[in-house]
C-alpha cells in the first residue's frame, strides 16, 4: 500500500499525505481561458460542506432571453467525487477538470459537493451531507442556478465512492420527492460505483494485485468508512445484500433511469454488473456500458464517457 497517500496511525486516525492530490481554485472570471466558469458556495460552515458550481462558457454567449423558460435551460447535474470516502475534495484538480468537461460537453450546470470524509466522519455522514446539498440547492438564490439551471431536469452522479454516494442519496431522495421540489430528479449516472462485499467475486480475485486499487486498499478504505463493527456486507457497501433496498421499487415507480459505466479491468466490475442486474429485476430502467478500462479516473475520462453521459441525459429529458 506504499502508493496510497494515506497512512493509518497507531491510534486509528489517519494521515493524508499533502501535495499528492493538487487542488484547483474556482474560476468565476469570464476572462479566464476555461471551458466552464466555476464558483464556490458554503452550504454548512460547521461541517465544511460546500459546493462548486460549473457553468459552461457557451451559456454566457447565449442571449439571456433564451434561458427565460424551463425548456431553454440546462440540465442540472449534481456530482459527488470519489476517493474511497477517505480522500479527495470538490477542489481536487482531477475532479475540477472532469466537472468542467461534463458541463461543457452536455452542456449542463454541474454542482459538485464537498462532503465529510472518513474515518473522522464515518458513513452515513457523507450521505447526510449529500442530502443537505439537495436541500440547499432547492432554495438557492444563486444567479447561475436561477437563470441557467433546469430544476425539473436533475441528475445525481459520481465516480467510485461518489457513485456509491449518488446511489445512497438517490434512495433517500426517492422517499421525499415532494420535499425536494422544485428539484426533480430524472435519474442517476454511476461511474464505476464503489461497492464490495465479504465474499470475493471473480473480478476481485482476478485483480487482487491491481496496481491502482488492490484489494488490500479496498478493504482498508471500507474499514475506515463503514460504521464501527460493520463488515463489507453492510448495505452501505453491498447494495445487493438482502435483495437490495426496498426504495429501489420507489425509484422505479418514479420513472427514474440509471446509467452505470463499468470497466472490465476494475476489480469491482462484477459487483457493479450484479448491482445493475438487481435494478433491472426490480423494474428500474437501466443503461449499462462496459469497456476495458480500470478504476482510476484517468482510465475513463474522455470523449467516450462524455458521449454516454450526454446521450443519457438528453434521452432521459425527452422521455420524462
Amino acid at each position: 500500500m506504499e502508493n496510497f497517500p494515506v497512512r493509518i496511525n497507531a491510534d486509528g486516525t489517519i494521515t493524508r499525505e499533502p501535495d499528492v492530490l493538487p487542488r484547483t481554485p474556482a474560476k468565476p472570471d469570464p476572462n479566464d481561458n476555461t471551458i466552464a466558469l466555476s464558483k464556490d458556495f458554503t452550504v454548512n460552515q460547521s461541517k465544511n460542506i460546500w459546493v462548486r458550481i460549473f457553468l459552461p462558457r457557451q451559456a454566457l454567449n447565449n442571449n439571456n432571453n433564451t434561458c427565460s423558460s424551463s425548456s431553454a435551460k440546462l440540465p442540472l447535474i449534481i456530482h459527488f467525487h470519489g476517493g474511497g470516502f477517505v480522500l479527495k475534495s470538490a477542489a481536487t484538480s482531477t475532479i475540477h477538470e472532469y466537472c468542467q468537461l461534463i458541463a461543457a460537453q452536455i452542456p449542463a450546470v454541474v454542482v459538485t459537493a464537498e462532503y465529510r470524509l472518513a474515518p473522522e466522519h464515518r458513513l452515513p455522514a457523507a450521505y447526510d451531507d449529500g442530502m443537505e446539498v439537495l436541500h440547499w440547492l432547492k432554495t438557492s438564490q444563486d444567479g447561475w442556478l436561477q437563470q441557467y439551471a433546469d430544476f425539473s431536469s436533475c441528475f445525481l452522479t459520481g465516480d467510485s465512492a461518489g457513485g456509491n454516494l449518488a446511489y445512497q442519496v438517490g434512495l433517500r431522495a426517492s422517499a421525499i420527492v415532494d420535499d425536494l421540489l422544485p428539484l426533480t430528479i430524472k435519474g442517476l449516472i454511476l461511474i464505476k460505483p464503489y461497492f464490495s462485499g465479504v465474499k470475493r467475486t471473480e473480478s476481485e480475485l482476478r485483480l487482487e494485485k491491481d496496481p491502482d486499487f488492490p484489494l488490500a486498499i479496498n478493504d482498508m478504505c471500507w474499514e475506515l468508512a463503514l460504521p464501527l463493527g460493520a463488515d463489507r456486507d453492510h448495505e452501505y457497501c453491498n447494495p445487493t445484500v438482502g435483495g437490495g433496498s426496498k426504495l429501489i421499487e420507489k425509484m422505479s415507480s418514479l420513472g427514474w433511469r440509471v446509467m452505470e459505466y463499468v470497466g472490465f479491468a476494475d476489480p469491482m466490475s462484477d459487483r457493479q454488473i450484479e448491482f445493475l442486474k438487481l435494478l433491472d429485476q426490480k423494474g428500474v430502467a437501466v443503461v449499462g456500458h462496459v469497456d476495458g478500462s480500470g478504476h482510476r479516473t484517468r482510465d475513463f475520462v474522455g470523449p467516450t464517457l462524455c458521449g454516454y453521459f450526454k446521450d443519457f441525459v438528453l434521452s432521459s429529458t425527452k422521455t420524462a
